[in-house]
């Protein structure tokens, strides 16, 4: 639910459609409004420390975000992403933007900004939560931690990450002026790695001291891993277990290197063809297409990342639209999809039975695990119960679908067993 969508180049589009992946194509959609935004150039995009490892070991580097970053290696992305859910795959996700928040109103400050219930984690845990702008629509997605009462460290998407710190500092200053005490900290210091799939705990179990199989999902640590000194939370953007590991950036290389070696293998080097790909059949979110500042959290099928308490209380930007919705319902859900006929992409009609107009998919392609057509996207209300027929258009061709409840493939988190 996390990274936001920003283009690719023409041959890395060729690529992704030749392999029927799941890469939403209408939003990445070429590269020319990757020229206009002055990324089309290879020398204008930033580099995380592991470019020229990426390189090394045949990643096919494409524009993202502003960033080269791998679109995917030597396999297939369908066997890439197969691979990640029976072994493993380690991501380089450096492009994301990390940032700290410190100071006894710090949680006073963010609660104005984000809807999620700051004040109730416990030390050491976090959430998805969203930022919203006045009329209730999301600016951004981010899992939010309180690392202890006066410090909470947040990760944002690499696409919204201008946007994001600009709103966030167009609120902290008269924050601050008012005699608040609250202060940030951006960690381009750092690099981050996930390590995801069923192997990632044993993996990573090799190079720390604490017992990873009491770390459940959503936890967070200040960890020494490998002998460097690392932000550690178990999540990810798959539906499987594993790891966001936060490591200083000039002891990536060497932490990459490390896990690979004792993967043996079976823990594959992964780029962005399959990681979209994995976390649509996560059923989770890719904002610029599923979320965006029109869409609210309601509409989302975000509502449970709004507490009680801030649901009655609000104080945050467009809390009268969502408690409205909340008590009203929303005029449109976003809803999942198992389509027959060609895979459906972003911006393809959703028509009811008599092939009305009902919605428009937001996300979608075949499904390397499933090998099913999967798609998301939003219906009226009225329209979207798990096993309603429906039906999509693709390039003028209208096919047969049903309303599928999400995941499409069931996610593999680590938690407490019940009763515990």
């Amino acid at each position: 639910m996390r990274k936001a969508a920003t283009h690719l180049s023409k041959s890395a589009l060729r690529s992704l459609a030749s392999q029927h992946v799941t890469f939403n194509l209408s939003v990445l959609s070429s590269g020319f409004a990757a020229s206009r935004r002055g990324y089309a150039d290879e020398a204008s995009l930033k580099k995380t420390p592991l470019y020229d490892y990426h390189v090394e070991n045949g990643g096919k580097m494409v524009p993202f975000a502003g960033w080269s970053m791998p679109l995917q290696y030597k396999d297939s992305i369908m066997d890439s992403t197969t691979n990640c859910r029976e072994n493993g795959s380690l991501f380089d996700v450096s492009h994301m933007c990390g940032l700290s928040l410190k100071g006894k109103d710090s949680i006073a400050f963010l609660e104005k900004l984000v809807v999620g219930d700051i004040t109730a984690l416990a030390p050491g845990t976090g959430s998805l939560s969203v930022f919203t702008n006045e009329k209730g629509g999301i600016i951004d997605d981010t899992v939010i931690t309180k690392v202890k009462d006066h410090h909470i460290y947040l990760v944002v998407n690499a696409g919204c990450r201008d946007k994001d710190l600009a709103h966030i500092e167009s609120h902290l200053k008269p924050f601050q002026a008012s005699g608040k005490d609250v202060k940030w900290h951006i960690h381009d210091e750092r690099s981050l790695l996930a390590l995801q799939g069923p192997l990632a705990p044993t993996v990573l179990q090799h190079f720390v001291k604490e017992d990873l199989s009491k770390m459940y999902f959503s936890d967070f640590k200040m960890i020494d891993i490998n002998g460097y000194p690392c932000f550690l939370t178990r999540t990810g953007y798959t539906g499987e277990d594993g790891f966001e590991i936060s490591v200083p950036a000039e002891n990536a290389l060497d932490l990459t290197k490390a896990i690979m070696e004792k993967g043996e293998g079976k823990i594959r080097l992964t780029g962005l063809g399959a990681r979209d790909s994995l976390r649509l059949e996560a059923g989770l979110c890719l904002y610029g297409n599923d979320l965006e500042q029109h869409i609210t959290p309601i509409e989302a099928g975000l509502a449970w990342t709004i507490s009680k308490r801030r649901r009655a209380e609000g104080g945050f930007l467009g809390a009268d639209v969502i408690q409205k919705q909340i008590q009203d319902g929303p005029a449109r859900r976003r809803v999942g999809l198992i389509a027959s006929g060609a895979p459906p992409r972003g911006h393809c009609e959703i028509l009811d039975l008599s092939e009305k107009v009902i919605g428009e998919v937001t996300s979608g392609g075949f499904s390397p695990c499933l090998k099913k057509n999967i798609a998301m996207g939003y219906v009226s209300s009225g329209n979207h119960k798990n096993g309603t027929k429906l039906k999509v258009s693709v390039r003028g061709r209208i096919s047969d679908a049903v309303i599928t409840k999400m995941p499409f493939v069931p996610s593999k988190y680590h938690k407490p067993a019940e009763g515990a």
